[in-house]
Order: structure tokens, then sequence, then C-alpha cells
């Protein structure tokens, strides 16, 4: 992510009822990039996002290859019909199915895909960070 891309969600959580540092966490945690890492369709973060900018990842059925987009509950994100054969995907998977997934995410590796079961909380969200730290660095 850019500077430029971390303070225009800083901003979109400071709009946001509730903590900002708690807002900020939750609007980094649905990214689909982000998603797709925590089902375990990929193995970090850069393999994540370059899976969703090459149209390999689907949201709700339709090709998405934008990887800052949020998801919302309810949203289905699946490895897209052509690129079920890539055998890292398939690695992926395996393994995925058996590393624990976030409460707020149901996987179901069969069908190669996930869905958004609720919002993250914090406890769910288990980055090391100090959210405040954020907070007073970006309210200035």
């Amino acid at each position: 992510m850019t500077e430029r891309q971390f303070e225009r969600f800083f901003e979109k959580a400071s709009r946001m009822a509730g903590q900002k540092g708690h807002n900020f966490l939750q609007l980094l945690e649905r990214r689909v990039d982000s998603v797709v890492y925590r089902l375990g369709i990929a193995s970090s973060r850069a393999q994540a996002r370059q899976l969703v900018t090459h149209g390999h990842i689907t949201v709700n059925g339709k090709k998405l290859d934008i990887p800052s987009a949020l998801v919302k509950v309810g949203d289905v994100i699946a490895v897209a019909p052509n690129s079920r054969d890539i055998p890292t995907i398939r690695e992926n998977l395996e393994v995925a199915s058996a590393r624990a997934i976030p409460e707020w995410l149901e996987l179901n590796a069969e069908r190669m895909e996930g869905r958004v079961v609720s919002l993250p909380t914090r406890e769910q969200i288990d980055v090391p960070v100090n959210e405040q730290l954020i907070v007073e660095y970006y309210a200035r």
C-alpha cells in the first residue's frame, strides 16, 4: 500500500462511527487482497495482491481486479473458474484447510471459495500493532 492509500483509509475510518483505530484496522482487513490471504487462497499478502490483480479472484461471481476493494458481510470470494487448476492456488488451499481461518470468514476449500460471515472485531484481527500510534500520526 502506498502512503496515500493509507491516508485515504484513515480518512474513511475517521468518518465511521466508533474508534478510529479499530475502524482503520477493520478496513484494512476487509480489503479483497487481505481476505484472499486470510482465507489461505494465497500464501502471502503479495501473492494475494497479484492473484487479484491478474483476475484470478471473483467476488459474488464477478471478476475483480482491484486489490483495495472492500468486502462486506455476505460477500463470496472465490477462485475464478478458469484459474482453479493453477497448482499454486491448489497447494495453498490444501495447506489452508489445516490452518485456522479467522472467525469472521468461512472457507469451503472444495469449492475454492470463502464467505464473509461478519465484520472483523479488534480481537479477531491478529496484527501486532498499536493502532493508537497510527491514529496519533495521521490525526496531525
